[in-house]
């Protein structure tokens, strides 16, 4: 199998320029996140794409300790992925070519819920061809994942989708379909040179479907600088790398240099912690890009992770969430004690934490992760514990009677 190419072992951090770098490094942050305007100022030409097949996680490594492991809770996870699924049945799942229109979460959850099940489907159909890769070595789940996009790509898929102010939710939606699709894509790339044409097919459609994506700005205040915009940022940093365009890499590292400007003296991502009850949720649902987005940036060669604007890193983000998950009375006086708590029982909202952990040995999220593992998330990075959790972390799957049996879905598409 061709491994994928080495990375720099010199990590660099390129200097703040332009016209924002005194905003962003003379001036206490403020309440007030960056805008559309600002961040597009932002010269962040330093950062161009190194090493193309790096993905988000060193896979040649990851098939050579996982062939070697004698962890339980690992060897459960190859287990079930060995079993693998048909690529004749996924190739006859259709495309998506018609307009897509999705209702709103929060008005209408069980409409949104029925329209979201064939978003979905394509989501886990991606992850889990991936997943079952990294678990078994067989090009068959390779060959398939490059096949199923290619019909995709072919039938320009996810291409035509509704957008209005008031309606963004097919925006919303298609977002977390490209990066499922990208985030998979890397892991089985540089195993399919012979498969040069359909590369190019796919490579193709998500150049023109991220395009056709982030030319839409979102709200200001809103989707234009919120969680969603980490979302199309993730997304942009893996497609980015995928086909070496520095300017799509650019808005990924550009979410980073936003998220921390944002931060209050806390931690606190404002327009996350302005959603009242659900505060917590939201704060942590930044990170479920964020942090990603570090992991492929940070493997591109640069020490993404250290960066500090106003004295502020990722971490005090995270130190911020950990603090509000403990104890609600942290967010402070101005937010509702009463949070949503819903999305604690729940383990895809906390994939960041595994990437997080293999950098960072935070001992709250070393308590918190436990009774979550084995964490799936079907569009943020699929089987992030197979791929990334360090065996000697946890050996067994510990059952909780008292978690909730079902996923929810909350969340996952709202502004």
């Amino acid at each position: 199998m061709p491994s994928t190419h080495a990375l720099s072992t010199s990590c660099r951090r390129p200097a703040l320029l332009g016209p924002v770098a005194a905003l962003l490094l003379g001036v206490a942050s403020s309440a007030t996140a960056l805008t559309t305007a600002e961040r597009e100022a932002l010269d962040l030409s330093d950062y161009t794409v190194t090493a193309p097949d790096a993905g988000y996680f060193d896979v040649e490594a990851r098939m050579a300790l996982l062939d070697d492991t004698s962890n339980a809770l690992l060897l459960q996870e190859l287990d079930e992925l060995a079993t693998g699924t048909s690529c004749r049945q996924l190739l006859s799942i259709p495309p998506i070519t018609t307009r897509l229109r999705v209702p709103g979460y929060y008005p209408n959850p069980e409409e949104w819920q029925l329209a979201s099940e064939p978003l979905f489907q394509f989501e886990d159909s991606v992850s889990q061809l991936a997943g079952s890769f990294v678990a078994t070595g067989d090009d068959y789940y390779a060959d398939c994942l490059v096949r199923f996009l290619e019909r995709w790509a072919l039938n320009d898929a996810l291409l035509d989708f509704h957008y209005e102010s008031m309606e963004p939710q097919a925006w919303f939606a298609t977002e977390s379909m490209i990066f499922a699709a990208a985030m998979a894509y890397s892991v089985v790339r540089p195993y399919i040179d012979e498969l040069e044409q359909q590369r190019a097919t796919v490579e193709g459609w998500l150049e023109r479907l991220s395009e056709r994506h982030i030319s839409i700005p979102g709200e200001e205040g809103n989707s234009c600088c919120n969680n969603h915009f980490y979302r199309r940022a993730l997304y942009a940093a893996m497609v980015g790398v995928l086909l070496e365009d520095d300017a799509l890499f650019q808005i990924g590292v550009s979410a980073v240099y936003s998220a921390l400007h944002d931060l209050t003296e806390e931690g606190a991502l404002p327009l996350e912690v302005a959603r009242g009850r659900r505060a917590t949720h939201y704060q942590n649902y930044a990170l479920l890009y964020l942090i990603p987005i570090m992991e492929i940036v940070a493997r591109q060669g640069y020490d993404i992770h250290d960066l500090e604007i106003d004295g502020r890193s990722i971490h005090d983000a995270v130190d911020f969430a950990m603090q509000a998950i403990a104890d609600p009375a942290n967010l402070g006086e101005d937010v509702p004690l009463e949070q949503y708590g819903g999305f604690l029982q729940d383990p895809q909202y906390f994939a960041w934490m595994e990437l997080y952990q293999t950098r960072f040995d935070d001992p709250r999220i070393a308590d918190f992760l436990p009774r979550l593992r084995p964490i799936y998330n079907r569009s943020a990075g699929g089987y992030m514990t197979l791929y990334v959790m360090p065996p000697e972390t946890q050996q067994q799957i510990i059952l909780d009677d008292d978690a909730p049996t079902t996923q929810g879905f909350d969340g996952l598409a709202a502004n």
